[in-house]
């Protein structure tokens, strides 16, 4: 009886506005066969709050499913939030709910499988390099997903933008994902009140003062991705030495004539003029993004224009010299 009650509260938790449930409830027979009962070799990666399963369900559409901790209460509402937030998008360069399970102990969130990795892996992975072209595209995408999220109505913060929360698929194309901390903000509220949550590196030191998480706190963060793109150095990093353990803070640091020289040297080594100045104008926006006050650093939606024009001026400037190359 007890168990039908919880799962009857949290079925209730999840209902839209229509009085439908907002998103596919599974049973957990389902999760179990599409996991092999959870079977080890079908972990894909632990987050801050549980293990993220791959599962194959019975029309053969494989999915990951994300479980919460064993006794993380926190968990278990993260999953649940993360539903409702995700029940209300759609952006083809968000992470797709599919559904989720209220029945076993701990709920379940069943979402797309996005097949390559996140883009924290692909630039820690020495071996596979990401070019600049690729990489730009990466930024487009995501601050296009980000965008996306902060102009819903009300507002969606994700609040714990990082580059492990950007998913790749096959193409190489961004799908931010997990919404574990997101919270939707109210109408005419433009920062949520709540204690300094999100992960060390990427976390806006204006919120981290006044515990107000605003969209120009996800700015903030992306700001600091931006620099990841561009440097493939880690937000936080105790081997760079004392003042340059923070990445943010070691590219603030750095004067006008002096940005050049933290860029990843395999990007630019034998790079055209081109690319050189399209990774320098995205410096400058990450370096706005890293404003010390949110009120000086740009919309996501500011972000993805200044992005994209960088992505078409450097298309063109590729494709002018492909031009003259054959004409000569």
């Amino acid at each position: 009886m007890a168990h039908a009650k919880l799962v009857k509260e949290r079925s209730l938790m999840l209902v839209n506005k229509n009085g439908g449930p907002s998103a596919r409830l599974f049973s957990s027979k389902e999760m179990k066969r599409a996991t092999n009962n959870f079977a080890s070799d079908r972990v894909l990666g632990c987050g801050g709050f549980g293990e993220v399963y791959k599962g194959v369900l019975d029309d053969k559409t494989v999915v990951a499913i994300k479980s919460a901790k064993i006794g993380n209460v926190k968990g278990v509402e993260q999953v649940l939030n993360e539903v409702r937030v995700l029940s209300q998008v759609a952006h083809g360069n968000l992470v797709r709910l599919l559904g989720c399970c209220v029945e076993t102990p701990l709920p379940l969130m069943v979402y797309e499988y996005v097949p390559n990795g996140n883009l924290y892996q692909h630039l820690e992975d020495n071996g596979s390099l990401l070019d600049w072209k690729i990489r730009l595209q990466i930024a487009v995408q995501s601050a296009e997903g980000l965008a996306y999220l902060h102009s819903a109505c009300p507002p969606i913060y994700h609040r714990d933008v990082k580059s492990s929360n950007i998913l790749l698929d096959k193409s190489m194309n961004a799908r931010v994902a997990d919404f574990g901390l997101s919270q939707l903000a109210k109408p005419d509220v433009y920062h949520v009140s709540t204690c300094a949550q999100g992960t060390v590196g990427y976390l806006d030191p204006e919120y981290y003062r006044t515990y107000h998480f605003t969209d120009k706190s996800d700015v903030y963060s992306f700001g600091v991705v931006l620099l990841e793109l561009l440097t493939s150095q880690k937000a936080v990093d105790f081997t760079r030495g004392k003042e340059n353990v923070n990445l943010a803070v070691m590219a603030q640091a750095r004067k006008e004539g002096q940005l050049n020289e933290v860029f990843d040297p395999r990007l630019t080594k034998g790079a055209s003029k081109e690319v050189i100045g399209s990774m320098t104008s995205v410096m400058e926006i990450a370096r706005k993004c890293l404003n010390e006050s949110g009120m000086d650093r740009p919309t996501m939606k500011e972000i993805v224009a200044a992005l994209q024009h960088i992505k078409s001026v450097l298309e063109e400037g590729c494709h002018e010299k492909r031009s003259n190359g054959n004409s000569g």
